[in-house]
């Protein structure tokens, strides 16, 4: 099996290396990721990247997309799967996936019709402001991903699935468990202003922090992680379109 490892936090970071290791057990990995962080970037796109060699693939001087455009047209375009991750910190809610660049790489690849699993790694506000999250730190979501890429290409999983998004819970809260999920709904941002300067918070950290999951159906992926399994959400990547009688009649009065 050829694997593409990608993530938006950069190819030095600890946990793109926990899974380099992790899926070398199961593939073929290269690395085609960015040479430095480019977080919250989306499916932010260039014109023209530099491609530096790395002990584990590619540096790319650029996006996370840049990078699974530039693996799957160039570098390794006999790939069988793409991973994303793992990222530090949790990419939880459908609010969340447009703006993820881990997320918008496996979209990325969607679009190229190559499977693809993108994981993070959910963390507390004070795990993340505290410094490096350790590569011994992503041990389960390394784990998981492992079993993931073992057994779902053959077993029919992508077949309506266009990629999964995994999200581990915090080191030391796991249980062990794999929960299949939603991403939750609701629209967790605020901005709170101090004269001409505004600060935009994601209260979903607020809610990771606190364990807050009153509301949260059974398959909730924030349910999941705060209670200590492994969410992984089975998504499509292509937006859909409605038939709209209203919308046909504007159209045509116009």
């Amino acid at each position: 099996m050829k694997i593409v490892l990608t993530n938006d936090d950069g190819i030095e970071s600890p946990g793109l290396a926990a899974l380099y290791e992790s899926l070398s057990a199961v593939g073929d990995v290269t690395a085609v990721a960015p040479a430095v962080d480019m977080s919250a970037t989306g499916r932010a796109l260039s014109r023209e990247v530099v491609v530096d060699e790395h002990e584990y693939g590619y540096a790319v001087r650029g996006t996370p997309s840049d990078c699974v455009v530039a693996a799957l047209e160039s570098l390794v375009p006999d790939a069988d799967l793409v991973v994303s991750g793992c990222n530090r910190g949790g990419n939880l809610g459908m609010y969340v996936l447009g703006r993820s660049g881990t997320v918008s790489a496996a979209v990325e690849s969607a679009f190229f019709d190559v499977p693809a699993i993108s994981v993070s790694l959910a963390l507390t506000s004070e795990d993340f402001e505290s410094g490096e999250t350790p590569k011994a730190d992503y041990a389960e979501a390394a784990a998981v991903t492992r079993y993931l890429v073992a057994h779902t290409l053959d077993s029919g999983v992508f077949e309506r699935a266009d990629y999964l998004n995994v999200n581990a819970p915090r080191p030391g809260t796991g249980t062990g468990d794999l929960a299949v999920t939603r991403p939750t709904h609701g629209y967790e941002m605020r901005v709170e202003r101090d004269g001409d300067h505004l600060r935009l918070h994601d209260e979903m950290w607020d809610r990771i922090d606190r364990g807050i999951v009153a509301g949260e159906p059974d398959d909730s992926d924030l349910r999941a992680v705060v209670e200590g399994s492994t969410s992984v959400s089975p998504l499509t990547a292509p937006h859909t379109t409605e038939h709209h009688e209203v919308l046909d009649t504007l159209a045509a009065d116009y």
